[in-house]
């Protein structure tokens, strides 16, 4: 039998298995754009603009994590009317720093009527319950106790 609980996914461009990386460049005092190694690209922003702030990008890669798990569980059944997913959290500043408090990812989905709608509807619960105990890496990670190792790397 095979041990799926040390399984590393390959690296999206070849590399290290189970390596990821983005690269943030500033474009402006308190704007940035992040780029992945497949050429996307996010702007992100202090909250003076319309950017999205860092905590907001993490907000969305949760919701983004969910989504995509529930959304290959359920959706292989019937395809979906709607799927909305709102991830909400309070923003606090207390002993322990900034942080987050109370995550929360609503789903409002909605399949159509009929028997594949109704396996379709029958997969959402352990869809979600299998995205938020195993399968989504951002909400595992935030919810793991997770170095993060910060450093310089000079260059002139």
């Amino acid at each position: 039998m095979t041990d799926h609980s040390q399984s590393i996914e390959p690296d999206e461009r070849g590399g290290a298995p189970g390596h990821r990386s983005v690269e943030l460049q500033r474009t402006s005092l308190g704007h940035y754009e992040v780029r992945n190694a497949r050429g996307g690209v996010i702007s992100l922003g202090d909250g003076t603009g319309t950017d999205f702030t860092p905590v907001e990008v993490l907000l969305a890669a949760i919701a983004g994590c969910s989504s995509v798990d529930v959304d290959h569980m359920t959706s292989r059944r019937a395809e979906p009317e709607e799927f909305t997913v709102r991830c909400t959290g309070t923003k606090v500043s207390d002993d322990d720093g900034n942080h987050l408090q109370d995550v929360e990812v609503t789903f409002h989905l909605r399949f159509p009527a009929g028997a594949e709608g109704d396996a379709a509807r029958a997969r959402i619960a352990p869809a979600i319950k299998a995205s938020h105990d195993r399968e989504c890496t951002v909400s595992r990670t935030v919810e793991l106790p997770t170095p993060v190792t910060m450093r310089t790397a000079n260059r002139e």
